[in-house]
């Protein structure tokens, strides 16, 4: 008898399909996972012929022993989840998190001839069920590795937030002294379009090669599998739903390019270096904060900014150089005075601050009117060039650990998250 996950050959129409037959919701309809990754519905009463060819088995990672070798560096990977430990559970035909540290350290094996690997399971979770809470817990066990004295930590981490976590991160971990890698990826491990060998892979190599510290993130430069791309912690963002080149860095260069099958690494920009005088400290976030990020659209309402009244911190993704609608121009437009009218009352508790969600450019609310009125009702942000991801994370953990300056603090650079100037050739890189 055919079950889910078996794998199946379908005749349709004059069509045929192979793949592996997943749970079914549509009693019209076989779902089936094919070897591409996708999934194709196909109307039962069209199929004139199902033929079983393997009946559903469990993958198997045996577990890897650790050998310790001596004239080798010593790294921890701290497994948080996502989509670089997870597979195809082929019954839903979903992406599941369910390989533990030890099956992930099995199914990479080349890392082992670099360095020598501890691996540390600190959740198993999406990275979209991420809180401030899961920020401090990642902090304190990276800490911990510090002062056992590794060389360095990998972090892996599903895609979706990786820049947040990066972001905090940063901000966390005070005075660093060693390199703090996060690496995801866009495909299951289990696939063969997998791009998780080379981002690990690659990450160990920089690691192991530089004299780099600080927290950064390691993925693909492309979509073919040749580089990867070292990028900074505060200044890097997800641009794409799926490709595997989908992070990118904001308003900056990345730091180095890794030629993974040469081992040939391309600094590209300056960094921080290991420096042993240093001794790390941490600065966690408050985890009972509330700190809001909204974005600037048209046919806005006041509403919409008076229900973060109860908040502590607000991020607002302004349009262009540094507006939302403000202003009554016309018999149409009298709800934008409420809207400014909204800011200054929201203000006066709340500490508001400005994103550009362009993604790339400065804000700068000297130019126009309504960016001056934002200013006179007390907006802090003017000439920053933080993403509002982190825009928001700064803020969030400024009112943790500096809340009464944490307006004068945030337009100041403290992590490398805001750029002296505006570099040319760092605009869609």
């Amino acid at each position: 008898m055919i079950g889910a996950g078996d794998k199946i050959r379908v005749f349709y129409k004059d069509k045929i399909f192979e793949g592996i037959l997943m749970s079914q919701e549509k009693p019209d309809f076989l779902d089936i996972k094919l070897s591409s990754g996708y999934n194709v519905g196909l109307k039962k009463k069209s199929i004139t012929k199902t033929e079983l060819l393997k009946k559903k088995s469990e993958l198997k990672v045996p577990p890897e022993k650790n050998v310790v070798k001596k004239n080798l560096p010593t790294m921890s990977i701290l497994h948080t989840g996502g989509t670089i430990a997870s597979k195809v559970d082929y019954s839903t035909g979903a992406v599941i998190a369910q390989f533990t540290e030890g099956e992930l350290l099995s199914m990479f094996p080349e890392i082992k001839n670099l360095a020598n690997i501890n691996s540390r399971l600190i959740r198993n979770m999406q990275s979209e069920m991420m809180r401030f809470s899961h920020y401090n817990l990642l902090a304190k066990a990276i800490a911990e590795e510090a002062k056992k004295g590794v060389d360095g930590v990998i972090l892996t981490h599903g895609t979706d937030t990786m820049h947040y976590t990066a972001a905090a991160l940063s901000f966390a971990l005070e005075n660093l002294t060693i390199p703090v890698i996060l690496v995801g990826s866009q495909r299951s491990s289990d696939r063969g379009s997998t791009d998780a060998a080379m981002n690990l892979l690659a990450a160990v190599q920089f690691i192991t090669n530089t004299d780099f510290a600080g927290v950064a993130m390691c993925m693909h430069e492309n979509n073919d599998d040749k580089n990867c791309l070292i990028l900074p912690g505060c200044k890097s963002r997800k641009m794409h739903t799926s490709r595997r080149d989908a992070f990118r860095p904001i308003n900056t260069t990345a730091i180095a390019r890794i030629d993974v099958e040469s081992k040939k690494i391309t600094l590209i920009s300056e960094y921080d270096k290991k420096d042993k005088n240093k001794k790390i400290s941490l600065k966690l976030f408050d985890e009972k904060l509330k700190v809001g990020l909204i974005k600037a659209h048209v046919n806005m309402f006041a509403s919409e900014f008076l229900a973060y009244k109860d908040f502590d911190g607000l991020v607002v993704e302004i349009m262009g150089i540094g507006h939302i609608p403000t202003m009554k121009v016309d018999e149409f437009t009298s709800e934008n005075e409420k809207i400014l009218n909204a800011i200054n009352t929201l203000s006066k508790k709340v500490v508001v601050a400005a994103a550009p969600q362009t993604i790339y450019g400065r804000v700068d609310m000297d130019v126009y009117t309504p960016g001056k009125q934002l200013l006179k009702a007390g907006v802090i942000g003017n000439h920053t060039d933080m993403t509002p991801e982190t825009a928001f994370i700064k803020l969030a953990w400024l009112l943790s650990n500096h809340k009464n300056e944490a307006r004068k603090l945030f337009g100041k650079n403290l992590r490398g998250e805001i750029s002296e100037r505006s570099e040319k050739g760092a605009y869609l890189v």
